[in-house]
């Protein structure tokens, strides 16, 4: 990457920093380089936004609500190094080291030992540094919304060709909120007749098994709910088919980003009403492995379809707190429901500061256990494994 910068532009209401209750929302394209649609249709995505700001009145609560980072490429090198268009596979792929992006993130099924390049690096610091809870990553080759897993064990379903998240119901529902308000990948045809995605969707590990994935790592470490959007047969098509691939997404861009509003979202706060950063809110029956926790505001944002729900609040050393939760679908109204949390024994001088999670693989003790036992056993196990891996 050559001390080069990967360039975002912010949109929003309040675009320069986050603000309490306003979800963060990413797009990211040309992580493979000779991958261009995605690069294209991100550029006209904002200035769509943009030019309808204050004119559409649901763009306008849409930015009003959410907070949208847009990445039009995350391999320059690669886009730049593509020097002939090609439908097919090219060079262009990978980055200025020859590495594939999308397989140099840690891998929470195997110890990935790819070097991570500069690229990735600053994708993690980006994570890492946002509250982002929603984001999409566009690709070229196929035709399908592809979701978590991408890697897995016998305890996600590998053994059965399906590698299932604690979140899989809402992940479906994401990628079928995309492929539905796009103008044929609902369709499922596929690019030729040996591939056909069901409703255009699919499961990452049922696709084809891929470690490094940034999907995976957005959702284990990141608290994120990514998807992987293949938007055109042709990897790099011709120029004047560029118009047709915007009128094509154009709906469905705008819908999913909706999406993040889906859910249960709150503050933990103490006696005084300070936020307790690195509490552990998670819903009930959906524990992570990486447990998600509070940002330095003390809020949570968890992404559930509607129904009712104990979304469990934990501070370390107090006892948690329960509280059942009645969630409409409130995508529509652009704020998901509010729940917070006041914890009347802790005081302000109270530190719950955790060390993050750690990179080593964090499914890979799984597999001694038994993909049928029951969930608690897996998460006994688990929860071994994270204390083990944190004394």
């Amino acid at each position: 990457l050559k001390g080069r910068d990967l360039w975002v532009l912010v949109l929003g209401r309040f675009p320069t920093h986050h603000k309490i209750g306003i979800p963060e929302f990413k797009y990211v394209a040309n992580m493979h380089g000779d991958e261009t649609v995605g690069r294209e249709i991100l550029l006209h995505l904002i200035d769509f936004l943009v030019t309808s700001y204050g004119r559409d009145p649901v763009i306008t609560r849409l930015l009003n609500n959410t907070r949208i980072h847009i990445m039009p490429t995350m391999n320059p090198d690669g886009f730049e190094a593509t020097k002939v268009p090609d439908c097919f596979y090219t060079p262009g792929r990978y980055n200025r080291n020859g590495e594939d992006l999308n397989r140099n993130f840690p891998d929470a099924f195997e110890d990935n030992r790819a070097s991570i390049q500069p690229e990735t690096q600053a994708v993690m610091d980006w994570i890492k540094n946002e509250t982002f809870v929603l984001s999409a990553n566009l690709h070229g080759g196929a035709l399908v919304a592809s979701y978590t897993f991408d890697n897995g064990n016998p305890v996600t379903g590998s053994l059965k060709g399906y590698s299932r998240s604690p979140d899989d119901d809402v992940f479906i529902h994401l990628a079928k909120t995309y492929s539905s308000n796009h103008a044929s990948m609902y369709k499922g045809t596929g690019c030729d007749n040996r591939q056909t995605f069901p409703g255009g969707i699919t499961n990452g590990y049922s696709w084809y098994q891929l470690e490094g994935g940034m999907q995976d790592y957005n959702y284990v470490w990141g608290q994120c709910f990514e998807i992987t959007l293949e938007l055109s047969c042709c990897k790099y098509p011709p120029e004047d088919q560029l118009g047709k691939f915007w009128r094509d997404n154009k709906v469905a861009l705008i819908e999913y980003i909706k999406q993040v509003h889906l859910g249960v979202k709150g503050q933990v706060t103490d006696k005084n009403g300070n936020p307790i950063p690195n509490a552990i809110v998670e819903a009930k029956g959906r524990p992570h492995v990486c447990p998600y926790r509070t940002n330095q505001q003390g809020e949570y944002f968890l992404l559930l379809l509607p129904g009712t729900y104990v979304i469990n609040a934990t501070v370390p050393g107090f006892k948690s707190m329960l509280k059942t939760v009645e969630i409409p679908d409130n995508t529509g109204n652009f704020s998901a429901v509010k729940q917070d949390f006041s914890f009347p024994e802790v005081s302000d001088k109270i530190s719950s500061k955790v060390a993050s999670c750690p990179k080593t693989p964090l499914y890979q003790e799984f597999t001694r256990a038994s993909a049928a036992a029951k969930p608690t056993v897996h998460l006994l196990v688990l929860m071994t494994i994270v204390l083990a891996i944190f004394k």
